[in-house]
């Protein structure tokens, strides 16, 4: 492997070109190598932006293309198990979207892959475990600075929600990111799942059930609870507040500058994730490049990713029969313990 690291990407699209215009920018000791995606104009055109990159349809030629040592996979999640096993067929380290899979058994014969190399080379991009004041509440929660845990209270809004989207990917693409926060904030595994759903909102496309409220129970003893709201039509928010027996912390306010001016108050709401998980986004990069150059995982592995399809699995089931489920995990293998 040479001192820079040479990546495949695979998907194009809004999430997959951000991670290309980050690598030789923000992150250094890495560079795109091939770009994969359906769309061959498409990765012609990010291709086109790159020294030397290959443009594929296939995501297989993509990984097995020359000079390839980690590949980074940003493609819909039903593509995600194939392109993943046949990184590891090459023992290449990955860092792939959320989800992982769209169901727990993909993401157990991922690991069972992972099993057999003997080593674990598989990273999820679950990002919020990398942003600044995400960290800081997981600091304050383990160092016991508002005593034992009892509530989260999250709130996940995005200004609109893209064309393909389905009311259930409000859970397993949206909610998920709560899940793996919760688990990590809390270290805590999440047993039992109910979902509510108010009438939708006006904005909401037709079909779609948005918002939704999703209420967790963990391990500890503690609940989380989830406003899911994709079409609140006024910019891209995500919030915490943490409940303990002794205090409360709440993370995501967002009042960095807050204006005074013309008899009026106030500040500025993100529109998109890539800007409030900008540096968010670096951090995951860096540390992954620096990992992946070692042939190693600093982040989520292939276990966070199953325990977020497992939890959402149960998510799915309780929005579609109205009653708490609980959820079923299979037994943590050894190689992620």
């Amino acid at each position: 492997m040479t001192s820079t690291l040479g990546i495949a990407v695979i998907g194009t699209g809004k999430m997959g070109s951000d991670h290309v215009r980050r690598f030789g920018r923000t992150v250094g000791g890495a560079r795109v190598v091939a770009v994969a995606d359906p769309d061959g104009d498409r990765a012609k055109e990010v291709a086109a932006g790159l020294d030397g990159a290959g443009a594929h349809t296939d995501p297989a030629a993509a990984i097995a293309a020359p000079g390839v040592d980690a590949v980074l996979i940003a493609s819909p999640g039903p593509a995600h198990e194939e392109a993943i096993l046949q990184a590891l067929e090459r023992g290449l380290p990955v860092l792939c979207e959320k989800p992982l899979t769209p169901d727990p058994a993909g993401a157990l014969r991922i690991m069972e892959a992972e099993a057999r190399l003997g080593r674990r080379l598989v990273q999820v991009g679950f990002m919020r475990r990398y942003d600044a004041e995400y960290a800081r509440l997981k600091e304050l929660l383990d160092a016991g600075g508002i005593g034992r845990p009892l509530f989260l209270h999250c709130r996940h809004r995005n200004a609109s929600s893209p064309s393909f989207f389905t009311s259930d990917m409000l859970i397993s693409d949206s909610v998920v990111h709560e899940v793996d926060a919760a688990r990590w904030l809390l270290g805590q595994e999440i047993t039992a799942v109910t979902v509510l759903s108010p009438r939708p909102a006006s904005a909401a496309p037709e079909g779609l059930r948005d918002p939704r409220f999703v209420l967790m129970e963990t391990s500890g003893g503690a609940v989380v609870d989830v406003e899911i709201f994709v079409n609140c039509g006024f910019g891209y928010q995500v919030q915490c507040e943490a409940v303990g027996e002794s205090g409360t912390a709440r993370i995501g306010d967002g009042h960095a500058m807050v204006v005074q001016a013309a008899g009026r108050w106030g500040g500025e709401i993100d529109q998109d994730f890539t800007v409030r998980f900008a540096d968010a986004y670096d951090r995951q990069l860096r540390r992954w490049v620096a990992a992946a150059a070692l042939r190693g995982v600093d982040g989520p592995d292939a276990w966070d990713g199953y325990a977020a399809a497992a939890v959402s699995a149960a998510g799915l089931a309780a929005a579609r029969s109205g009653v708490r489920t609980r959820v079923d995990m299979a037994e943590r293998p050894s190689l992620y313990c």
